[in-house]
């Protein structure tokens, strides 16, 4: 009898179905060839590996056209997409030869292409390279990573799926600063609601001092560039990430029909205290609310003993005409 079930056939599209129901999410994988061009593929088969050493494997077909680059690689990246990837994931299961023309992409520790916009990456060296059948299991060091608080995009039963309530309290959203935004319209304040009855700061992957503030879910606010200003810094908990808020003022002939989803505009002096996500939130804009009746605003820094605030006189101005006077 065990004969017979060691040659019994399995039939390989039903044997794909069938790993195909459990659900993941989904990567794109990122290497570069020999000659220096940045290579990658759509993949599901991701496992964290080991916290100590930092480890963690992907699967690599055999039959893929970027399987030569990651078959010599001595470095790799991972990057997760989140659910407003589709495109991006379509892209790079296919054999198009511009795959990185349509995502922005950097280096990090390795020099392997990362994904800017993802929802988490992580920069991998060679640790091992296993053959598995018509794969090859690459096992990565993590040498460098970074996330978001983005919901994921799932894959299940060959297609997409999405994932509900993604960010449960007290996850740590990243390892680096949350970067938070007060953006100013007339007498409002732009709040993002939390999903939950709550409301918290818009927040972004990162503070770039132009027109355009692309946030962490890929909508785009049009602001005035010259009056963005850091405005607090501090934490809510230890085992949280820091927050870095900036002041910023909506450009004008931007709409309220442009929102994104989930935003809403409160009046300076109706904003919904008792719905603000954490305490550290409603004192900041608490205080936001006075400085700004007095037009007379300060930067704050967290201490242990409640923080200090720096205050700021007089109106903004380019460093060009400051460095003149």
């Amino acid at each position: 009898m065990a004969d017979a079930v060691a040659q019994r056939t399995i039939d390989p599209i039903a044997l794909r179905r069938a790993f195909g129901t459990f659900v993941t999410g989904v990567t794109v994988i990122t290497t570069r060839d020999r000659d220096g061009n940045p290579r990658g593929m759509t993949a599901n088969s991701f496992t964290s590996v080991s916290l100590d050493p930092p480890l963690l494997l992907v699967c690599v077909g055999k039959s893929a056209a970027s399987f030569p680059a990651f078959n010599e690689t001595q470095s790799f990246a991972v990057n997760f997409l989140h659910e407003g990837q589709v495109d991006v994931s379509s892209a790079f299961a296919s054999k198009s030869a511009d795959k990185f023309q349509s995502v922005k992409h950097d280096r990090a520790h390795t020099g392997a292409p990362v994904l800017t916009d993802s929802l988490t990456w992580f920069d991998c060296t060679v640790h091992n390279r296993i053959e598995a059948g018509d794969h090859i299991i690459l096992i990565g060091r993590v040498q460098a990573f970074g996330t978001s608080p983005s919901a994921p995009l799932g894959f299940c039963r060959g297609r997409y799926a999405s994932v509900k309530d993604p960010l449960p309290a007290g996850w740590l959203a990243s390892q680096d600063m949350i970067i938070g935004y007060l953006v100013e319209a007339g007498n409002r304040i732009l709040l993002r609601g939390d999903g939950k009855g709550g409301w918290v700061l818009p927040t972004a992957q990162r503070r770039k001092a132009d027109s355009r503030l692309v946030l962490d879910g890929g909508e785009a606010l049009s602001l005035v560039p010259e009056n963005t200003f850091l405005y607090s810094v501090f934490d809510v908990a230890d085992s949280d990430p820091g927050y870095l808020i900036y002041r910023a003022e909506l450009n004008r002939e931007s709409t309220e029909a442009a929102l994104p989803d989930g935003h809403a505009f409160f009046a300076v002096d109706a904003l919904p205290y008792e719905k603000i996500t954490t305490h550290e939130l409603r004192a900041m804009l608490r205080r936001y609310a006075r400085e700004r009746q007095d037009k007379r605003f300060g930067i704050y820094m967290d201490t242990g003993d409640g923080g200090r605030v720096a205050m700021i006189d007089g109106q903004s101005q380019s460093w060009t005409q400051a460095a003149s006077e």
